[in-house]
This record gives structure tokens, C-alpha cells and sequence, in this order.
């Protein structure tokens, strides 16, 4: 197996596990602090990644890109320059918006955020800024350099401790109360990129050691060469997660604004908006990581088959990707509608928010559909336009949200039809952009079929299972299990679950 594979199917399954274990982090938060307590947390949270998305400015990938050419070359005097002048560039931003953070506190917390509780969370995570800007820097140098497992190692390291700082700190300071125990869990987040980033250094360290002792030869570019190269790549990379960051830091803002506006109370809103990105949004992304696989790997299989003028296999494997995103999301849709307030009391000791779950459910199956189609997007070079794709969605998805919470009686359920709408969008015109690259056949049975399948699921759930089973096995697990199993059989007799999916990644194997 190739190195490039071995990486690839290593961040895969890093990613699955952090996927998981970030899950049981706010599963735990939530049963300690509540709907309220993680209003509190997520409300700051999304300033904090704005100020990362700022600090890092895509240069992970760009530092990977880099390194990995000069590896190739023996330049590592060129790998050290890189790497001095990333360090400079976020080094530089993040001692700078970090200060500025602590300065804006006030106004940020009382005048947007409309609840003074938030200012100790928002107080308590700002150290992360940079340290996680440097952490960003040695994850992508191993990156370039391959060595995936030491990045993957890093990410569960970080979220295992994080977890257990989690446990600790929050039961600590939740006697203070609610915004102290909230100020405990940034604390916790902190305390995991920390020791993640120890781990990095300590790699990093012994690995340039190891180089630099066998070839120190070579000579170093000017640092404002090296800069430019960087930027170059970096800036034009970053596009959509700073329109998705940008957009993300409004949403609490415009959440906290409108529902106070219109007659609720800070306290009630952070409550609100809590229940929502606290309970019902981790459920709807959880299954998310195969779609994160799916893209991984359809994105060098695309490119190596379009650089061979493989069209014919292009169209296959984005029509597999598809098929199969669709299918798992409907699958996952269904069982979130039907069995969402069984999953919230489980996972949470709390139904709120299980009419907000169901109606999502039904339109999330856009979302897991989004990611192959952004990878299409990658493998041709469409940067830019899947970056006015972002923007349209998000600005479309704040407009809605702002118009129907000002609506009286609408509350966080506007907010919760805004995102969906914005979701929507951003995958149509995915869709729509990717047709125009690749003009693949529409496959109206396929959708058709998903649809006929997700439907079947759901009557047999409220007619079969309640008429027909036994009282002692209508325990949700076990009615799980069979809509599974149903699904899944009924989806390989309408022939959109096919045997040659099962194999997908390991004939993506056998191209490389």
C-alpha cells in the first residue's frame, strides 16, 4: 500500500474517531450544564473560530503543498524556511486578535451576545487562539511530509483529554454557576490543543533533528518569497470556511438580537439557542463522517482518471459517491424522524428540541449529499465558484433566519428553518455548478427510489410495528434494528445499494 493511501485511510479513521468522541463531548457537556450551559458555550464558540480561521489563513494546506515539493527535492532547508515564516504569519495575527479579543470582550458579550454570562467562556478560551495557530503550522508540515499518524495520534489526544479536563473542570466550577461551569469546558478545549500541541512539537523536534543531521546542505529562499508562495495558495483556499466562518459567528449574534427583540429574554434565548446547536445539530451531523471518507477518496480518484481522460470513469465514480451518500443519509434521516426523542432522551436525559430534530431530519439528507459534490468541485480546480456558493447560502440562510424570528411566535424555530433553507441552497448550487463541469445524467429513478425506501420506513414504523409486534420487542433499539435491516434489503432490491459499493475504497486502491 502506497504511502498517499496508507495516509489517506489514517486521517479517515482519525476522523471518524474524533468524529465520536467530539459526539460524547457534547453529549457529556450538555448532561452537566443543560440546554443553558451549552447556549453559553456555543455562543462564544463561533467568534473563536473565526479568529483560527483568521489566524490560520489556509496556510495548513499550503505548508503541506510546499513541504511535501521540497521533501521530494531534499531541500530541507527550504522545509525549515517554511515553516519559520508560517510561524510568523500566525504567530504575528495571533498575538494581535488575540489582545484585540480581550479588549472587545465587553462589547462582544453585553451588546451583541445580549447575555453578560458569555464573558467568562469567551474570556477563558482565548488562549487557544494561538496555540492552535501553531499547532496548524506543525500539522501541516507532517502533512507534506506524510507522516499522517502523527497528526491523527495528535487529534485523538487532544479530544481524549479534552474530555477527561471536560469531566473535571465543569464539576468543579458548576457550584459558581452556569457561566463558570461554561468558562470549565473552553478551559477543558484548551488544555487538550495544548497537550496535542506537545505532542506535535515533540515529533517535530526529533524529526527535523534526525534530517537536518543528514542533510544540511542547501541553500535558503528570501523569507518574503517564501511568503508570497504561501499566500498564494493559502488565501484562495480559505474562501469558503472564512465566508462559513464569518457566517457562523452572526448566527448567535442574530439569534440572541431577534429573539430579544421580540419579547424573550436573554436568559430564554441562550436556552434556545443551546437546545439547538447543543442537542439537535450533533445528532444530525454525526453520520457525517462517511460523507468526510466518501470525499477523500473520491477526490484523487476523479483527478487521476481526469488526467487520463478517463471520462467515462469520472462519471462512475461520482455517480457511486452520490448514490451512496444518498442512500446512508436517507437511511440516517429516517431513523433521526422516527426515533430522534427516543436518541435525545438517551444521549441527553432531555427531549427538548425532538419537533425541531424531526423537521430537520427530513432536509439534512441535502447536507450529507453536499460533501461529494464539493469534492467534484475540488478535484477540478472550482474553488471560486464553490466560494459563491458559500456566500450566497450563508447570506440566504441569515436573511430567513432574521425574518422569520421576528416573526412573533416563530422563536428558534425560524432560526432552525434558516439554516435548512441556507443548507439547501449551497447543495443545489453545488449541483447545478458541478453539472455545468461535468454534465452527468440526473438519475431520477435513484431519487426516486431513496424516496419510496425512506417513506417505507416510516410506515412501517407507525403502522407495522405498532399493530402487529409484541409489547416486548417494540424497544426502539430492536425497532432500529429491523428499519436497518429493511432498509438495507429493500435498498439492494431497488438496486441502489449495489455490491460493487461495498468495495469502494479498495477499488480506489487498486488505481493508485
Amino acid at each position: 500500500m502506497s504511502t498517499f493511501i496508507k495516509g489517506t485511510l489514517i486521517l479517515i479513521f482519525a476522523a471518524m474517531l474524533t468524529k465520536v468522541l467530539g459526539f460524547i463531548h457534547r453529549m457529556v457537556l450538555a448532561r452537566m450544564v443543560g440546554e443553558e450551559g451549552v447556549g453559553l458555550y456555543m455562543m462564544t464558540f463561533p467568534t473563536l473560530m473565526l479568529v483560527i480561521t483568521i489566524t490560520q489563513l489556509g496556510l495548513p494546506v499550503a505548508i503541506a503543498k510546499f513541504v511535501s515539493e521540497a521533501t521530494a527535492k531534499k531541500e530541507e532547508q527550504v522545509v525549515q524556511r517554511i515553516l519559520n515564516v508560517s510561524l510568523l504569519i500566525t504567530g504575528t495575527l495571533a498575538l494581535t486578535f488575540t489582545p484585540a479579543m480581550f479588549l472587545l470582550a465587553p462589547f462582544l458579550t453585553e451588546t451583541l451576545f445580549a447575555d453578560d454570562r458569555t464573558f467568562w467562556p469567551f474570556v477563558a478560551i482565548l488562549p487557544i487562539v494561538p496555540i492552535a495557530a501553531f499547532s496548524a503550522v506543525l500539522r501541516g508540515y507532517f502533512q507534506g511530509k506524510q507522516q499522517m499518524g502523527v497528526t491523527a495520534v495528535g487529534s485523538i489526544i487532544e479530544q481524549l483529554i479534552r474530555l477527561v479536563l471536560l469531566y473535571i473542570l465543569v464539576g468543579m466550577l458548576l457550584p459558581m454557576g452556569i457561566e463558570y461551569a461554561a468558562a470549565g469546558a473552553m478551559l477543558a478545549s484548551i488544555g487538550g490543543e495544548l497537550l496535542s500541541l506537545g505532542y506535535l512539537y515533540f515529533h517535530f523536534v526529533y524529526s527535523r533533528r534526525k534530517i537536518l543531521n543528514r542533510n544540511a546542505s542547501g541553500v535558503q529562499p528570501a523569507r518574503k518569497t517564501i511568503a508570497k508562495q504561501l499566500l498564494s495558495i493559502a488565501l484562495p483556499s480559505t474562501g469558503s470556511r472564512m465566508i462559513g466562518s464569518i457566517a457562523w459567528f452572526l448566527e448567535p449574534i442574530l439569534v440572541m438580537q431577534c429573539l430579544t427583540m421580540v419579547g424573550f429574554t436573554a436568559a430564554f434565548a441562550t436556552k434556545e439557542y443551546g437546545m439547538l446547536t447543543g442537542f439537535v445539530l450533533p445528532l444530525l451531523l454525526l453520520p457525517s463522517f462517511i460523507t468526510v471518507s466518501l470525499s477523500t477518496a473520491l477526490v484523487p480518484a476523479i483527478s487521476e482518471a481526469k488526467a487520463k481522460n478517463q471520462f467515462v470513469t469520472v462519471e462512475h465514480r461520482i455517480q457511486q459517491a452520490l448514490r451512496i451518500s444518498l442512500v446512508t443519509g436517507g437511511l440516517f434521516s429516517i431513523l433521526l424522524v422516527t426515533h430522534g426523542t427516543y436518541l435525545l432522551e438517551a444521549l441527553y436525559h432531555s427531549t427538548n428540541g425532538a419537533p425541531l430534530l424531526h423537521f430537520m431530519a427530513v432536509l439534512f439528507i441535502f447536507y450529507y449529499y453536499q460533501g461529494p459534490l464539493h469534492a467534484v468541485l475540488q478535484a477540478y480546480d472550482a474553488a471560486g465558484p464553490a466560494m459563491i456558493n458559500s456566500l450566497i447560502g450563508a447570506v440566504i440562510k441569515l436573511v430567513v433566519m432574521a425574518a422569520l424570528m421576528l416573526q412573533p411566535g416563530m422563536g428558534i424555530t425560524g432560526a432552525a428553518i434558516g439554516i435548512m433553507v441556507g443548507l439547501v441552497m449551497v447543495t443545489l448550487l453545488h449541483f447545478f455548478t458541478m453539472r455545468k463541469l461535468v454534465p452527468i445524467k440526473i438519475p431520477y429513478a435513484q431519487y426516486g427510489a431513496v424516496a419510496f425506501l425512506m417513506l417505507s420506513m416510516y410506515v412501517l414504523e407507525k403502522t407495522f410495528f405498532d399493530s402487529l409486534l409484541p409489547a416486548y420487542l417494540l424497544h426502539p433499539l430492536v425497532t432500529m434494528v429491523i428499519l436497518i435491516g429493511t432498509y438495507l434489503v429493500m435498498g439492494r432490491f431497488l438496486n441502489v445499494i449495489k455490491q460493487e459499493d461495498w468495495s469502494f475504497f479498495s477499488s480506489w486502491r487498486k488505481t493508485r
